[in-house]
């Protein structure tokens, strides 16, 4: 369900900034702070009322942002994103419902599982590329390769999110599994109501300074 050129792009990235806004007027801001520092995919949380703005004020303003909607728990929240025009969408867990509704509305969708059975559900719906949520809580690393390890063959990849860092970001970039992390420290929650626009965009430079050397 993620197109090839979206996976690409995702997967050069390395990283989606995972992010909660509370104000709109923050975002076209966030978006450029990323920028600047190497981060070019985001993912904006349904968390607040706010994402939504937010969403369709980087869109308009910032273009080179690949912006998508993340917590995306019902069809009604599929609809509200494809309709604002989000890149892709992504939810914590497999829920047929929902993904059932990104395929109808043909918005790129990458559901969380953490067992095989959340992988074969989202297989049934032509799912490619998957978030790996709680990563660190479910076992990390060794456990993505275990439960990947049947469905390796058919050539998918895993977005890990959840007690992911900069500490622990090569350690899951060094496996062909992994497209890409979810960086939800590159701007909490707290920094972007600050508008510590600095803080941001050294963090994700930092990031992507580790990602280009673990990748070399």
């Amino acid at each position: 369900m993620i197109p090839d050129t979206l996976k690409t792009t995702v997967t050069n990235s390395g990283i989606v900034a995972v992010l909660v806004i509370d104000d709109a007027a923050n975002a076209v801001p966030l978006a450029h702070a990323l920028l600047a520092g190497g981060v070019n995919v985001m993912e904006l949380t349904l968390r607040t009322d706010a994402a939504i703005d937010s969403l369709k004020a980087i869109k308009a303003e910032v273009p080179e942002m690949v912006a998508g909607i993340g917590t995306v728990l019902t069809p009604a929240q599929v609809k509200l994103a494809h309709d604002a025009g989000a890149a892709f969408a992504v939810a914590p867990g497999f829920n047929p419902r929902v993904v059932g509704a990104a395929k109808e509305a043909g918005l790129p969708f990458a559901p969380g599982v953490c067992t095989p059975s959340d992988i074969e559900g989202a297989l049934e719906f032509g799912c490619n590329v998957l978030k790996f949520f709680p990563a660190e809580t479910t076992g990390g690393l060794a456990h993505l390769k275990n439960i990947a390890a049947p469905y390796q063959h058919l050539g998918l990849s895993y977005i890990p999110l959840g007690g992911v860092n900069s500490t622990n970001l090569p350690t899951y970039l060094g496996t062909p599994l992994v497209a890409a992390v979810g960086g939800s420290w590159l701007a909490k929650r707290d920094v972007i109501a600050a508008q510590d626009w600095t803080t941001i965009t050294d963090n994700a430079r930092e990031a992507r300074d580790i990602i280009t050397t673990a990748r070399a």
